[in-house]
């Protein structure tokens, strides 16, 4: 065990996460107050979670920092098997089987994943014999972030998925080759005008630009392999990408992202909830109408407004001015979080917590550009204040960890 001694900690990071907390309870109350039993449904659980979630992390924080890495790989492998058991055992809400129900308490397992994989690869990284240069090292890291993934997207639940995309950073930001971001940029690429253009055009587009390139090479008299491999992974990552979007992905998912790419215009439909959330956002103007005063959120227009569409709320009822308060508050806390962690020596405490910066960072991105459309609707709540049990715990017990991993080093800032 531990002392706590407040000294120790980031206390200003501390406050901001507080002040996030307290605009979460605040907004969800405005969504839920024209209803007891929806004050009773969101309001009052999200304070249980609240304290719930305060007092798990007081826990952590006071065993001693070893025992995270000693019992790092068996914590990991504990969550897989439940992630495995909820394939068979889980309750399915919304079409995707991605909770437990004990007793009346929803938990969701990939939730607590977040961390636990954080935590894992900050291990497996920081052994004295691992070198993110070396192919097999990287072949186990990407295995250890991409196991949750494969069973997450079974569930099927893509936009938790995409959060263990974060990690991918984490391992850049370590010394992983340059290469494998070129070709996550080059995929990504292909994926989305595959999406927007169609397989046919697109496999045209790539035989013309490929010939021109060729002849080119040709004329130079240089050597030709590298724009093979090129050829060949462009064209198998455009069928592939056909095929993840026609078969892997579910209506509904082809239906958001065909909304966002301007593809299809849905109003009514796959669109509603982020044209809803557009109109409260115009409504809000520059100050907002006031605590508990917006017409969309009093009308309840929109779905989910208390969870991952509660940025609406905040947007119309505090404005502008309110809006940019807490965009505000997310930058601090992320660059105050990654200044102090770019201080450390010890790999594996960096490596821990800046997994819990990139996933925070990519929560907060995707959740906000997904209110304004600008993204698709993917179901990621907006770190430490929209409304839910899992989620929160992760939040706090990523940002618990990074506390705890902070208050080992003396500088201060």
């Amino acid at each position: 065990m531990s002392n706590l001694k407040a000294k120790n900690y980031d206390i200003i990071s501390l406050i901001l996460v507080a002040s996030l907390i307290t605009i979460g309870l605040i907004n969800i109350y405005s969504v839920s107050h024209s209803d007891l039993n929806s004050i009773e449904k969101f309001f009052s659980k999200q304070v249980m979670f609240v304290l719930f979630s305060f007092a798990i992390c007081l826990s952590l924080l006071l065993l001693d920092i070893n025992f995270y890495f000693k019992y790092a790989s068996i914590i990991y492998i504990s969550l897989l098997v439940l992630l495995i058991l909820l394939l068979f055992f889980g309750k399915e809400i919304n079409g995707a089987k991605s909770w437990f129900n004990l007793m009346g308490i929803s938990l969701q397992p990939s939730e607590i994943m977040k961390p636990v994989t954080a935590l894992a690869i900050a291990k497996y990284l920081s052994n004295i014999h691992s070198d993110i240069k070396n192919l097999k090292i990287q072949f186990y890291s990407f295995i250890i972030i991409l196991a949750p993934v494969v069973l997450i997207l079974l569930q099927p639940d893509p936009g938790t998925a995409l959060i263990f995309l974060s990690f991918y950073l984490v391992l850049h930001i370590v010394g992983l080759p340059s290469i494998y971001l070129n070709i996550f940029m080059f995929v990504s690429i292909c994926f989305i005008s595959t999406i927007i253009v169609g397989m046919k055009i697109m496999l045209i587009i790539i035989s013309i630009i490929f010939s021109f390139i060729f002849l080119y090479m040709i004329y130079k008299k240089t050597k030709k392999n590298k724009l093979v491999y090129i050829t060949v992974i462009a064209v198998f990552n455009v069928l592939i990408s056909t095929f993840i979007f026609e078969n892997i992905f579910e209506q509904r998912h082809r239906d958001r992202i065909n909304v966002v790419l301007g593809l299809e215009k849905d109003l009514v439909g796959i669109g509603y909830n982020t044209n809803q959330s557009k109109l409260a956002f115009n409504s809000g103007g520059v100050f907002g109408q006031g605590f508990m005063k917006g017409t969309q959120t009093k009308g309840d227009f929109i779905p989910e407004q208390h969870s991952d569409y509660i940025f609406a709320t905040i947007g119309e009822e505090w404005g502008f001015f309110g809006s940019l308060i807490v965009i505000s508050l997310f930058i601090i806390l992320l660059l105050r979080m990654a200044e102090r962690t770019a201080k450390q020596t010890n790999l594996f405490y960096k490596i821990f917590s800046y997994s819990a910066i990139t996933i925070l960072f990519i929560h907060f991105a995707i959740n906000t550009t997904m209110v304004i459309g600008l993204f698709p609707t993917v179901g990621i709540p907006l770190p430490f204040i929209s409304y839910g049990g899992s989620s929160l715990l992760s939040f706090m017990i990523l940002f618990t960890g990074y506390l705890k991993i902070d208050s080992q080093k003396k500088t201060k800032w």
